[in-house]
Protein backbone atom coordinates (compact mmCIF):
# COMPACT_ATOMS: atom_id res chain seq x y z
CA UNK A 1 0.00 0.00 0.00
CA UNK A 2 1.60 3.40 -1.05
CA UNK A 3 0.84 6.92 0.90
CA UNK A 4 1.25 10.38 -0.42
CA UNK A 5 3.51 10.55 -2.82
CA UNK A 6 3.45 7.18 -3.42
CA UNK A 7 5.93 6.05 -0.32
CA UNK A 8 5.56 3.04 1.13
CA UNK A 9 3.18 3.70 3.95
CA UNK A 10 3.76 0.84 7.12
CA UNK A 11 0.70 -1.81 6.91
CA UNK A 12 0.77 -4.03 9.63
CA UNK A 13 -2.17 -6.69 10.99
CA UNK A 14 -1.97 -7.77 14.79
CA UNK A 15 -3.95 -9.63 16.97
CA UNK A 16 -4.51 -8.94 20.78
CA UNK A 17 -5.09 -11.48 23.67
CA UNK A 18 -9.09 -11.30 22.93
CA UNK A 19 -8.56 -12.25 19.60
CA UNK A 20 -10.12 -8.68 17.90
CA UNK A 21 -8.20 -8.34 14.90
CA UNK A 22 -6.87 -4.82 13.32
CA UNK A 23 -5.06 -3.11 10.53
CA UNK A 24 -2.97 -0.20 11.78
CA UNK A 25 -2.14 1.97 8.40
CA UNK A 26 0.25 5.28 8.97
CA UNK A 27 -0.34 4.58 12.86
CA UNK A 28 -4.05 4.41 12.32
CA UNK A 29 -5.97 1.57 13.86
CA UNK A 30 -8.84 0.33 11.82
CA UNK A 31 -11.02 -2.73 14.06
CA UNK A 32 -12.05 -5.43 11.81
CA UNK A 33 -14.24 -7.44 14.48
CA UNK A 34 -15.66 -7.00 17.26
CA UNK A 35 -16.99 -3.48 18.32
CA UNK A 36 -14.04 -2.48 20.98
CA UNK A 37 -10.92 -0.85 19.21
CA UNK A 38 -7.64 -2.21 20.08
CA UNK A 39 -4.56 -0.21 21.36
CA UNK A 40 -2.08 -1.54 18.76
CA UNK A 41 1.68 -0.24 18.94
CA UNK A 42 3.37 2.26 16.37
CA UNK A 43 3.93 -0.06 13.40
CA UNK A 44 7.30 -1.25 12.55
CA UNK A 45 9.01 0.04 8.99
CA UNK A 46 8.28 -2.64 6.25
CA UNK A 47 10.38 -5.05 6.02
CA UNK A 48 11.72 -4.07 2.64
CA UNK A 49 12.78 -1.23 3.54
CA UNK A 50 14.81 -2.33 7.37
CA UNK A 51 18.52 -2.99 6.54
CA UNK A 52 19.48 -6.55 7.60
CA UNK A 53 18.81 -7.67 10.96
CA UNK A 54 22.19 -9.21 10.99
CA UNK A 55 24.41 -6.21 9.68
CA UNK A 56 22.16 -4.27 12.17
CA UNK A 57 22.79 -6.46 14.65
CA UNK A 58 26.97 -6.01 14.21
CA UNK A 59 27.02 -2.56 13.71
CA UNK A 60 25.24 -1.51 16.98
CA UNK A 61 26.65 -3.96 19.08
CA UNK A 62 30.19 -2.53 18.34
CA UNK A 63 28.61 0.54 18.85
CA UNK A 64 27.09 -0.18 22.32
CA UNK A 65 30.46 -2.44 23.04
CA UNK A 66 32.12 0.87 23.55
CA UNK A 67 30.29 1.49 26.69
CA UNK A 68 31.59 -1.67 28.66
CA UNK A 69 34.89 -1.52 26.88
CA UNK A 70 35.48 2.04 28.26
CA UNK A 71 34.55 1.22 32.00
CA UNK A 72 36.29 -1.92 32.41
CA UNK A 73 39.10 -2.11 30.02
CA UNK A 74 41.73 -0.05 32.23
CA UNK A 75 40.63 -2.07 35.61
CA UNK A 76 44.02 -3.16 35.54
CA UNK A 77 45.77 -0.76 35.62
CA UNK A 78 43.97 0.77 38.60
CA UNK A 79 47.31 0.66 40.89
CA UNK A 80 49.51 1.73 37.98
CA UNK A 81 47.03 4.42 37.52
CA UNK A 82 47.12 5.01 41.25
CA UNK A 83 51.25 5.31 41.89
CA UNK A 84 51.87 7.27 38.53
CA UNK A 85 49.81 10.13 39.48
CA UNK A 86 50.43 9.85 43.25
CA UNK A 87 46.82 9.35 44.57
CA UNK A 88 44.98 6.77 46.58
CA UNK A 89 42.98 3.43 45.31
CA UNK A 90 39.98 4.91 46.67
CA UNK A 91 40.39 8.31 44.74
CA UNK A 92 41.17 6.00 41.62
CA UNK A 93 37.72 4.00 41.85
CA UNK A 94 35.86 7.51 41.47
CA UNK A 95 37.16 7.70 38.04
CA UNK A 96 34.54 4.83 37.33
CA UNK A 97 31.98 6.34 39.32
CA UNK A 98 32.38 9.30 36.86
CA UNK A 99 32.56 7.23 34.07
CA UNK A 100 28.86 5.68 34.97
CA UNK A 101 27.39 9.23 36.31
CA UNK A 102 28.76 10.15 32.23
CA UNK A 103 27.01 7.06 30.43
CA UNK A 104 23.46 8.31 32.91
CA UNK A 105 23.43 11.86 31.81
CA UNK A 106 24.95 11.49 28.51
CA UNK A 107 21.68 9.01 27.93
CA UNK A 108 19.46 11.86 29.26
CA UNK A 109 20.73 14.48 27.17
CA UNK A 110 21.93 12.10 23.84
CA UNK A 111 18.33 10.90 23.77
CA UNK A 112 15.92 13.45 22.91
CA UNK A 113 18.77 14.74 20.97
CA UNK A 114 18.33 11.90 19.04
CA UNK A 115 14.61 12.28 18.58
CA UNK A 116 14.72 16.10 16.78
CA UNK A 117 17.75 15.59 15.03
CA UNK A 118 18.08 11.75 13.65
CA UNK A 119 19.69 9.05 15.15
CA UNK A 120 23.11 9.09 13.11
CA UNK A 121 24.51 12.33 13.99
CA UNK A 122 23.97 12.35 17.12
CA UNK A 123 25.64 8.85 17.56
CA UNK A 124 28.37 9.97 15.37
CA UNK A 125 28.87 12.90 17.40
CA UNK A 126 28.84 11.50 20.89
CA UNK A 127 31.39 9.06 19.45
CA UNK A 128 33.63 11.74 18.10
CA UNK A 129 33.56 13.15 21.95
CA UNK A 130 34.65 9.56 23.42
CA UNK A 131 37.34 9.90 21.12
CA UNK A 132 38.69 13.21 21.96
CA UNK A 133 38.09 12.43 25.56
CA UNK A 134 40.49 9.47 25.28
CA UNK A 135 43.21 11.39 23.40
CA UNK A 136 42.86 13.85 25.80
CA UNK A 137 43.28 11.19 28.74
CA UNK A 138 46.90 10.49 27.32
CA UNK A 139 48.08 13.99 28.70
CA UNK A 140 46.38 13.86 31.54
CA UNK A 141 48.95 15.20 34.48
CA UNK A 142 46.82 14.72 37.65
CA UNK A 143 43.68 12.58 38.99
CA UNK A 144 41.30 15.45 39.10
CA UNK A 145 41.80 16.40 34.90
CA UNK A 146 41.54 12.80 34.58
CA UNK A 147 38.35 12.16 36.22
CA UNK A 148 36.89 14.94 34.26
CA UNK A 149 37.93 13.40 31.00
CA UNK A 150 36.62 9.70 32.07
CA UNK A 151 33.25 11.73 32.66
CA UNK A 152 33.66 13.26 29.33
CA UNK A 153 34.13 9.47 28.11
CA UNK A 154 31.14 8.35 29.86
CA UNK A 155 28.93 11.09 28.05
CA UNK A 156 30.72 10.04 24.40
CA UNK A 157 30.23 6.31 25.60
CA UNK A 158 26.01 6.70 26.21
CA UNK A 159 25.27 7.54 22.41
CA UNK A 160 25.64 3.94 21.70
CA UNK A 161 24.77 3.05 24.68
CA UNK A 162 20.93 4.65 23.94
CA UNK A 163 20.86 5.31 20.74
CA UNK A 164 21.22 1.70 19.56
CA UNK A 165 18.13 1.17 21.90
CA UNK A 166 16.40 4.23 19.28
CA UNK A 167 17.17 2.34 16.58
CA UNK A 168 16.07 -1.23 17.29
CA UNK A 169 12.90 1.16 18.18
CA UNK A 170 12.58 2.40 15.30
CA UNK A 171 13.07 -0.74 13.05
CA UNK A 172 11.14 -3.50 15.46
CA UNK A 173 8.29 -4.17 17.74
CA UNK A 174 7.14 -6.84 19.69
CA UNK A 175 8.75 -9.98 19.41
CA UNK A 176 11.20 -8.78 16.59
CA UNK A 177 12.21 -6.09 18.97
CA UNK A 178 13.01 -8.85 22.00
CA UNK A 179 14.77 -10.65 19.50
CA UNK A 180 17.59 -8.18 18.55
CA UNK A 181 18.01 -6.46 22.10
CA UNK A 182 18.91 -10.54 22.65
CA UNK A 183 21.73 -9.47 19.61
CA UNK A 184 22.67 -6.42 21.44
CA UNK A 185 22.88 -7.94 24.77
CA UNK A 186 25.38 -10.85 23.67
CA UNK A 187 27.80 -7.87 23.03
CA UNK A 188 26.65 -6.48 26.56
CA UNK A 189 27.70 -9.96 28.52
CA UNK A 190 30.72 -10.73 26.39
CA UNK A 191 32.57 -7.67 26.33
CA UNK A 192 33.05 -6.59 29.65
CA UNK A 193 34.46 -10.28 30.71
CA UNK A 194 36.81 -9.64 27.41
CA UNK A 195 37.35 -6.08 28.28
CA UNK A 196 40.10 -6.66 31.25
CA UNK A 197 41.56 -9.66 29.84
CA UNK A 198 42.59 -6.96 26.61
CA UNK A 199 43.65 -4.53 29.26
CA UNK A 200 45.70 -6.67 31.08
CA UNK A 201 47.49 -8.08 27.88
CA UNK A 202 47.84 -4.72 26.64
CA UNK A 203 49.62 -3.60 30.33
CA UNK A 204 52.42 -6.24 29.08
CA UNK A 205 53.65 -3.76 25.72
CA UNK A 206 52.00 -0.26 27.56
CA UNK A 207 51.97 2.03 30.24
CA UNK A 208 48.18 2.87 31.68
CA UNK A 209 47.85 5.48 29.00
CA UNK A 210 48.34 2.87 26.16
CA UNK A 211 45.11 1.31 26.87
CA UNK A 212 43.17 4.75 26.17
CA UNK A 213 45.14 4.77 22.94
CA UNK A 214 43.36 1.47 22.50
CA UNK A 215 40.16 3.04 22.94
CA UNK A 216 40.40 6.20 20.96
CA UNK A 217 41.66 4.17 18.18
CA UNK A 218 38.19 2.07 18.50
CA UNK A 219 36.09 4.43 18.26
CA UNK A 220 37.90 6.23 15.21
CA UNK A 221 37.12 2.38 13.76
CA UNK A 222 33.38 3.36 14.55
CA UNK A 223 33.18 6.43 12.96
CA UNK A 224 34.46 5.10 9.91
CA UNK A 225 32.27 2.28 9.87
CA UNK A 226 29.23 4.44 11.18
CA UNK A 227 29.71 6.80 8.51
CA UNK A 228 30.28 4.21 5.51
CA UNK A 229 27.24 1.94 6.71
CA UNK A 230 24.90 4.10 9.20
CA UNK A 231 21.81 4.64 7.32
CA UNK A 232 19.18 7.31 8.87
CA UNK A 233 16.20 5.08 10.73
CA UNK A 234 14.67 8.39 11.93
CA UNK A 235 12.72 10.34 8.90
CA UNK A 236 12.32 14.13 9.34
CA UNK A 237 8.49 13.93 9.05
CA UNK A 238 8.32 11.47 12.61
CA UNK A 239 11.17 13.84 14.58
CA UNK A 240 9.91 15.66 17.47
CA UNK A 241 10.61 19.32 18.38
CA UNK A 242 13.19 19.64 20.64
CA UNK A 243 14.46 22.33 23.32
CA UNK A 244 14.95 22.10 27.20
CA UNK A 245 11.26 22.51 27.55
CA UNK A 246 10.16 19.93 24.76
CA UNK A 247 12.77 17.98 26.17
CA UNK A 248 11.26 18.03 30.19
CA UNK A 249 7.48 17.45 28.52
CA UNK A 250 8.87 14.55 27.22
CA UNK A 251 10.02 13.15 30.01
CA UNK A 252 7.51 14.16 32.04
CA UNK A 253 5.00 12.17 29.71
CA UNK A 254 7.01 9.20 29.86
CA UNK A 255 7.04 9.74 33.69
CA UNK A 256 3.28 9.83 33.54
CA UNK A 257 3.20 6.50 31.94
CA UNK A 258 2.86 3.97 35.13
CA UNK A 259 3.51 0.89 32.86
CA UNK A 260 6.48 2.32 31.24
CA UNK A 261 7.81 3.22 34.76
CA UNK A 262 7.22 0.47 36.31
CA UNK A 263 9.14 -1.86 33.15
CA UNK A 264 12.31 0.68 33.72
CA UNK A 265 12.16 0.11 37.11
CA UNK A 266 12.04 -3.61 36.75
CA UNK A 267 14.69 -3.27 34.00
CA UNK A 268 16.55 -1.39 36.35
CA UNK A 269 16.23 -3.78 39.50
CA UNK A 270 17.28 -6.62 37.05
CA UNK A 271 20.41 -5.05 35.85
CA UNK A 272 20.83 -4.58 40.38
CA UNK A 273 21.17 -8.22 40.39
CA UNK A 274 23.52 -8.51 37.24
CA UNK A 275 25.88 -5.38 39.18
CA UNK A 276 25.80 -7.27 42.38
CA UNK A 277 27.64 -9.98 40.69
CA UNK A 278 30.26 -7.84 38.58
CA UNK A 279 31.15 -5.84 41.53
CA UNK A 280 31.24 -8.83 44.30
CA UNK A 281 32.89 -11.62 42.85
CA UNK A 282 36.28 -10.85 42.87
CA UNK A 283 36.09 -10.86 46.41
CA UNK A 284 34.05 -13.70 46.80
CA UNK A 285 36.06 -15.78 44.61
CA UNK A 286 39.93 -14.93 46.08
CA UNK A 287 39.23 -13.95 49.70
CA UNK A 288 36.62 -16.21 50.07
CA UNK A 289 37.58 -18.79 48.76
CA UNK A 290 41.35 -18.30 47.86
CA UNK A 291 41.14 -18.71 44.35
CA UNK A 292 44.18 -17.17 42.03
CA UNK A 293 43.42 -14.42 39.37
CA UNK A 294 43.82 -16.86 37.00
CA UNK A 295 40.96 -19.17 38.79
CA UNK A 296 39.22 -16.05 39.38
CA UNK A 297 39.33 -15.27 35.38
CA UNK A 298 37.70 -18.62 34.55
CA UNK A 299 34.94 -18.69 36.68
CA UNK A 300 33.92 -15.02 35.83
CA UNK A 301 34.20 -15.66 31.93
CA UNK A 302 31.44 -19.27 32.87
CA UNK A 303 29.17 -16.69 34.64
CA UNK A 304 29.08 -14.77 31.14
CA UNK A 305 28.33 -17.80 29.58
CA UNK A 306 25.26 -18.16 31.32
CA UNK A 307 24.03 -14.60 30.79
CA UNK A 308 24.92 -14.69 27.52
CA UNK A 309 23.21 -18.20 26.46
CA UNK A 310 19.82 -16.83 28.55
CA UNK A 311 19.85 -13.93 26.14
CA UNK A 312 20.69 -16.05 22.75
CA UNK A 313 18.20 -18.89 23.86
CA UNK A 314 15.54 -15.48 24.64
CA UNK A 315 14.54 -15.45 20.78
CA UNK A 316 13.66 -19.04 20.48
CA UNK A 317 11.88 -19.07 23.59
CA UNK A 318 9.69 -15.61 21.84
CA UNK A 319 8.89 -18.02 19.22
CA UNK A 320 5.98 -19.92 22.37
CA UNK A 321 6.41 -17.28 24.44
CA UNK A 322 5.23 -13.78 24.67
CA UNK A 323 7.94 -11.40 26.49
CA UNK A 324 5.78 -10.16 29.23
CA UNK A 325 5.69 -14.14 29.99
CA UNK A 326 9.61 -14.50 29.57
CA UNK A 327 10.20 -11.56 32.16
CA UNK A 328 8.14 -12.59 34.73
CA UNK A 329 9.73 -16.31 34.98
CA UNK A 330 13.24 -14.53 34.62
CA UNK A 331 12.50 -12.11 37.63
CA UNK A 332 10.76 -15.17 39.49
CA UNK A 333 14.13 -17.46 38.61
CA UNK A 334 16.11 -14.82 39.79
CA UNK A 335 14.81 -14.15 42.85
CA UNK A 336 14.74 -17.64 43.87
CA UNK A 337 18.46 -18.42 43.19
CA UNK A 338 19.34 -15.08 45.32
CA UNK A 339 17.53 -16.84 48.22
CA UNK A 340 19.25 -20.37 47.42
CA UNK A 341 22.39 -18.00 47.34
CA UNK A 342 21.51 -16.76 50.93
CA UNK A 343 20.93 -19.93 52.58
CA UNK A 344 23.74 -22.28 50.77
CA UNK A 345 26.69 -19.71 51.51
CA UNK A 346 25.32 -18.51 54.76
CA UNK A 347 24.89 -21.92 56.46
CA UNK A 348 28.40 -23.11 54.38
CA UNK A 349 27.02 -25.94 52.48
CA UNK A 350 28.29 -26.84 49.43
CA UNK A 351 31.15 -24.47 49.61
CA UNK A 352 32.50 -22.94 46.37
CA UNK A 353 30.08 -25.19 44.16
CA UNK A 354 26.82 -24.58 45.75
CA UNK A 355 27.97 -20.68 45.42
CA UNK A 356 28.92 -20.57 41.76
CA UNK A 357 26.02 -22.83 40.75
CA UNK A 358 23.36 -20.30 42.50
CA UNK A 359 25.08 -17.05 41.08
CA UNK A 360 25.17 -19.25 37.41
CA UNK A 361 21.40 -19.17 37.97
CA UNK A 362 20.99 -15.82 38.66
CA UNK A 363 22.90 -14.89 35.35
CA UNK A 364 20.90 -16.83 33.43
CA UNK A 365 17.40 -15.41 34.87
CA UNK A 366 18.98 -11.97 34.31
CA UNK A 367 19.98 -12.66 30.99
CA UNK A 368 15.86 -13.66 30.73
CA UNK A 369 14.59 -10.73 32.12
CA UNK A 370 16.72 -7.72 31.14
CA UNK A 371 16.52 -8.31 26.76
CA UNK A 372 12.45 -8.48 27.46
CA UNK A 373 11.75 -5.57 29.54
CA UNK A 374 13.09 -2.20 27.98
CA UNK A 375 11.90 -4.32 24.30
CA UNK A 376 7.72 -3.83 26.05
CA UNK A 377 8.71 -0.15 27.70
CA UNK A 378 10.25 0.98 24.33
CA UNK A 379 7.28 -0.39 22.21
CA UNK A 380 4.96 2.20 24.52
CA UNK A 381 6.85 5.05 22.94
CA UNK A 382 8.18 4.62 19.14
CA UNK A 383 7.53 8.68 18.72
CA UNK A 384 10.19 9.59 21.53
CA UNK A 385 12.11 6.40 21.81
CA UNK A 386 15.06 8.20 22.29
CA UNK A 387 14.32 9.95 24.82
CA UNK A 388 12.19 6.32 25.95
CA UNK A 389 15.94 4.56 26.07
CA UNK A 390 17.68 7.73 27.61
CA UNK A 391 15.06 7.49 30.79
CA UNK A 392 15.56 3.72 30.61
CA UNK A 393 19.68 3.71 30.21
CA UNK A 394 19.95 6.61 32.86
CA UNK A 395 18.71 4.72 35.50
CA UNK A 396 19.95 0.91 34.58
CA UNK A 397 23.63 2.61 35.04
CA UNK A 398 22.23 4.61 37.70
CA UNK A 399 21.81 2.07 39.81
CA UNK A 400 25.14 0.57 38.79
CA UNK A 401 27.27 2.98 40.20
CA UNK A 402 25.29 2.59 43.44
CA UNK A 403 24.71 -1.06 43.91
CA UNK A 404 28.88 -1.65 43.74
CA UNK A 405 29.04 -0.18 47.21
CA UNK A 406 26.51 -1.61 48.65
CA UNK A 407 27.77 -5.13 48.41
CA UNK A 408 30.58 -3.66 49.90
CA UNK A 409 29.15 -2.17 52.90
CA UNK A 410 27.44 -5.55 53.35
CA UNK A 411 30.73 -7.68 53.47
CA UNK A 412 31.58 -8.35 50.04
CA UNK A 413 30.61 -11.70 50.34
CA UNK A 414 28.67 -14.51 48.64
CA UNK A 415 25.52 -13.65 51.24
CA UNK A 416 26.03 -10.02 50.35
CA UNK A 417 25.58 -10.41 47.13
CA UNK A 418 22.66 -12.88 47.74
CA UNK A 419 20.96 -10.18 49.84
CA UNK A 420 21.40 -7.65 46.75
CA UNK A 421 20.22 -10.29 44.46
CA UNK A 422 16.88 -10.98 46.24
CA UNK A 423 15.89 -7.75 47.70
CA UNK A 424 16.27 -6.19 44.20
CA UNK A 425 14.07 -9.01 42.03
CA UNK A 426 12.00 -8.90 44.80
CA UNK A 427 11.18 -5.65 44.63
CA UNK A 428 10.77 -6.12 40.85
CA UNK A 429 8.08 -8.73 40.88
CA UNK A 430 6.32 -6.44 43.05
CA UNK A 431 6.46 -3.90 41.02
CA UNK A 432 5.68 -6.29 38.16
CA UNK A 433 2.57 -7.07 40.00
CA UNK A 434 1.34 -3.97 41.30
CA UNK A 435 2.25 -1.20 38.10
CA UNK A 436 2.85 -3.49 35.61
CA UNK A 437 0.55 -6.13 35.84
CA UNK A 438 1.55 -7.94 32.40
CA UNK A 439 -1.18 -10.36 31.95
CA UNK A 440 -3.27 -6.87 30.95
CA UNK A 441 -0.77 -5.75 28.28
CA UNK A 442 -1.34 -6.02 24.78
CA UNK A 443 0.42 -8.57 22.75
CA UNK A 444 2.00 -7.33 19.77
CA UNK A 445 2.57 -9.22 16.84
CA UNK A 446 3.72 -8.67 13.47
CA UNK A 447 2.12 -10.47 10.55
CA UNK A 448 3.64 -10.40 7.30
CA UNK A 449 1.29 -8.86 4.65
CA UNK A 450 1.50 -9.28 0.58
CA UNK A 451 3.86 -7.71 -0.95
CA UNK A 452 6.08 -6.39 2.41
Amino acid sequence: MHGPGGALSPFVLRFDQRGSRSISIDGKTVTTTQDRPVAAAPAAPAAAQRPGAARTALTLGAFVAIGPLTIDMYLPALPAITEDLLTTSATVQLTLTGTLIGLALGQLVLGPLSDAYGRRGPLLAGTALHVLASLLILVAPNIAVLGGLRLLQGVGAAAGAVIALAVVRDLYVGRAAATMLSRLFLVLGAAPVLAPTIGGELLRFTDWRGVFLVLAAYGLLMLAVGWATLHETLPPERRSSSGVRGTLRTYRGLLRDRTYVGLVLVAGLTMAGLFSYVSGSSFVYQDQFGLDEQQFGLLFGAGAFWLIAATQLNPLLLRRWSPQQLLVAGTVLGALAGAALVVLAGTGTGGLVAVTGSLWVVLFACGLALPNAPALALSRHGETAGSAAALLGAIQFGVGAVVSPVVGVLGNDAVAIGLVVVTALVLAIVVLVTVVKPWQLPVVEEVPVAGH
